[in-house]
């Protein structure tokens, strides 16, 4: 199992995104985002909730982006409201959650993924 794998990785810097984004592509592994914000208080809700998805999900690749430290990220994505998830796969936005909707989240990684790990 790689270092990554059931974790949610915090990107800090646009390189780290772009190469996190680069290797779900190349993998062909899906990619959700959590634009998240230390201020919001329903991400800080969403959070623990959005790390369990990533124990039980290690084929799919979690990533953390702080709106405020990487506003470029979040601006080109449209990011407008926290908490927004969005899910890509192959490069491509297939579907976005905008709020700390949990079911919607399971249900869509599933969809995307096949079922969860024990």
């Amino acid at each position: 199992m790689a270092a990554e794998e059931g974790t949610v990785i915090a990107c800090h810097t646009k390189d780290e995104f772009d190469a996190h984004m680069a290797k779900g592509k190349d993998t062909g592994k899906l990619v959700i985002i959590d634009f998240t914000a230390s201020w919001c208080g329903p991400c800080r809700v969403i959070a623990p909730v959005f790390a369990e998805y990533a124990k039980k999900f290690p084929g799919a690749i979690f990533l953390k982006v702080d709106v405020d430290e990487l506003k470029n990220v979040a601006e080109e994505y449209g990011v407008e409201a926290m908490p927004t998830f969005l899910f890509i796969k192959d490069g491509e936005k297939v579907h976005t959650v905008v709020g700390g909707k949990k079911d919607e989240i399971h249900t869509k990684l599933v969809a995307f993924t096949g079922s969860a790990s024990a």
